[in-house]
């Protein structure tokens, strides 16, 4: 089939109210389908079953994180060093550098500017930088890399 043909069809698909178009010639055949404006796919959940460690923890786990890495986060208590407390702004998986071999965006002791990227946060396949919001000098880096954060988390602290 023609791409010029499958370009008219995706036009004339986004220019209607249909959801799906699908087009046969011959023994060729083009299904194209979309969600609909302001819609939500629900997608069938997947299944899917973990073996449990012999020592399994004897508190329930009530967060992601907590059922993640075996515990709680790191509590958002009085033990922060004095300064400006930098939080996750999203759920996701923390990173301190922007690759594997790469080394990372900042550390302890290391003076830092408002708008520096301090980590980044993916979220749905989305990469997400954390950026400085004071100046100051990194006190405390409060997540280890490829860990899972919650919202609201305590990342880093400013100082």
């Amino acid at each position: 089939m023609d791409l010029r043909k499958i370009k008219k069809l995706i036009d004339l698909l986004e220019e209607s109210n249909l959801a799906e178009i699908e087009i046969k010639e011959g023994e060729e055949s083009v299904r194209l389908a979309r969600l609909p404006k302001g819609g939500l796919a629900m997608a069938a959940p997947a299944i899917q079953q973990v073996a449990l460690p012999a020592a399994a923890p004897a508190m329930p786990m009530n967060s992601p994180v907590q059922a993640a890495t075996g515990g709680s986060p790191k509590p958002t208590g009085s033990d922060l060093p004095d300064g400006h407390v930098m939080r996750a702004p999203m759920v996701g998986t923390f990173y301190a550098s922007p690759a594997p071999d790469k080394p990372a965006f900042v550390s302890v002791g290391q003076a830092v500017k408002a708008g520096d990227t301090l980590g980044i946060i993916e979220a749905m396949k989305m990469f997400n930088p954390i950026e400085a919001e004071v100046s100051g000098t990194v006190l405390a880096i409060l997540c280890e890399s490829g860990q899972p954060v919650e919202f609201d988390q305590p990342l880093f602290v400013i100082g």
